[in-house]
């Protein structure tokens, strides 16, 4: 199994076999916006489930109850005078957690004895908390000030190392593509939005735009002379940077995301860490979505642009209608999307040279 899997990496990297993914980049276009579409539709209709650090309010924590009822915490906060209709989780196994509007003391004391008398604990073991509305806007604007930050400053270092505002553009809407997706599974679901959820963000962003580097560093390996030949076209070349990459890509999203679904499936739903689940279904659903975008939006994106520039335009037609004249057969010897076994853009292989002196024949 190990041999096959090294042979077809092995031949994806030197041409021999090849998936024309450039080649149907619109279909990729139409799954990218089709689900960003839908994510968005979710935000509009469901919104977010925001966590008190964003919204504000009290939040009362009541350990080793013997029952995880929510109900009874809901009539509690019902025999509150003023109180909003809470928000009740079960953290663990056997803590519930309820979060309600701004209290006064005297409502906090109040509920404090409510919670304690519903599920028999002690009223010293339940324990409150109160957040500022606004804190939380103060929260909620420095996640996005962070956000916004992010990508400016993302756009400016692959413009200076790419030298191609063209890359710069690609790996953006990659970008935002896995953002909007990520936080359309956090709308379908209704899980909480917690700080720690936004870390998660910006910890895919970073994986997300490291993957993509890598693909467009081969991309721009593969096309550096590329007007200069008449024999492949530039999607074509970037189509094998892409295949070149395609081991590397999907072995590093292997590898990331086994130690992360673990984290979700067993530490946040068997285990009952709610603090882990926050984050990790963040850096889950990034992982899968960042891989998408840096291998089917990112590249085909970049191919798309260029093949506007008026230069690529010219050496595409030209190529196209050489390889049209070409003699029967002779035109086959050309992939799309791949090179011939054994060749490579600006580093042909060369014939084997025989030592002086000896004909070829055998003896």
């Amino acid at each position: 199994m190990a041999s096959r899997m090294g042979q077809w990496g092995n031949d994806l990297y030197t041409g021999r076999r090849s998936y024309d993914i450039v080649g149907h980049r619109n279909r990729w276009f139409m799954v990218a916006a089709t689900l960003v579409l839908l994510s968005s539709a979710l935000l509009m209709s469901r919104g977010l489930n925001l966590g008190i650090a964003f919204r504000g309010g009290s939040e009362f924590t009541v350990p080793s109850v013997t029952t995880t009822d929510q109900q009874l915490a809901l009539d509690a906060v019902r025999s509150i005078e003023g109180a909003e209709p809470p928000r009740v989780s079960v953290v663990g196994k056997d803590t519930i957690r309820v979060q309600t509007s701004s209290l006064t003391d005297v409502q906090t004391s109040s509920l404090k004895q409510a919670l304690a008398t519903a599920y028999g604990v002690d009223v010293v073991d339940v324990d409150s908390s109160f957040v500022g509305p606004q804190w939380g806007q103060d929260v909620t604007s420095k996640a996005l000030r962070a956000l916004v930050i992010f990508l400016v400053l993302v756009s400016l270092v692959l413009t200076v190392y790419f030298r191609d505002w063209r890359m710069a553009a690609a790996g953006l809407v990659a970008l935002v593509h896995d953002v909007i997706l990520t936080v359309g599974v956090y709308a379908a679901v209704g899980w909480e939005v917690t700080p720690a959820t936004v870390i998660g963000f910006l910890t895919i962003l970073g994986y997300s735009l490291y993957d993509t580097v890598v693909v467009f560093d081969k991309v721009r390996e593969n096309v550096r002379g590329v007007v200069k030949q008449k024999r492949f076209t530039y999607s074509e070349m970037a189509n094998l940077a892409l295949n070149q990459t395609l081991v590397r890509s999907i072995n590093t999203s292997i590898v990331a995301v086994l130690p992360v679904a673990a984290i979700l499936f067993i530490g946040a739903f068997l285990l009952g860490a709610g603090t882990l689940r926050d984050i990790a279904l963040a850096l889950f659903v990034g992982i899968l979505v960042g891989t998408f975008s840096s291998v089917f939006l990112a590249t085909p994106l970049l191919t798309w642009m260029k093949d506007q520039d008026e230069e690529i335009a010219a050496h595409n037609a030209t190529v196209l209608a050489a390889r049209a004249a070409a003699p029967q057969g002779q035109e086959s010897r050309v992939r799309v999307g791949a090179l011939v076994p054994g060749e490579h853009l600006g580093n042909r292989a060369q014939p084997r040279r025989r030592p002086s002196g000896t004909t070829g024949r055998r003896p």
